[in-house]
């Protein structure tokens, strides 16, 4: 059990990310959750779940309510600055528990 998880109650949001890093744990050598993009002087960005097996990148991005088109620009922006132009991004909408490729 984290800090977090010791202090205060987790948040909708992430009880989502832990679902789905549940539901996708088998298919990945490695899976890191609330990634970080650092920059200069702010955060670039932050990406909910990557997956990797062997050399692919996988991109999770989660939303409590379905809405696609924001967490496509956002997995879009995030796929620019880390240059993983090939990689496949998917939308996980918390609330239905829907996974999609985008």
């Amino acid at each position: 059990m984290t800090l977090k998880q010791k202090n205060q109650r987790i948040s909708k949001h992430d009880r989502y990310v832990l679902e789905l890093r549940d539901k996708v744990n088998h298919k990945y050598d490695l899976i890191s959750t609330n990634v970080k993009i650092p920059g200069r002087k702010r955060s670039l960005g932050e990406i909910d779940l990557i997956g990797k097996r062997g050399e692919a990148i996988d991109l999770y991005e989660v939303k409590c309510s379905h809405r696609i088109f924001k967490a496509k620009k956002q997995l879009e922006r995030v796929k620019r600055i880390l240059q993983l132009g090939n990689s496949k991004s998917y939308f996980y909408c918390g609330s239905s528990g829907e996974l999609m490729s985008i």
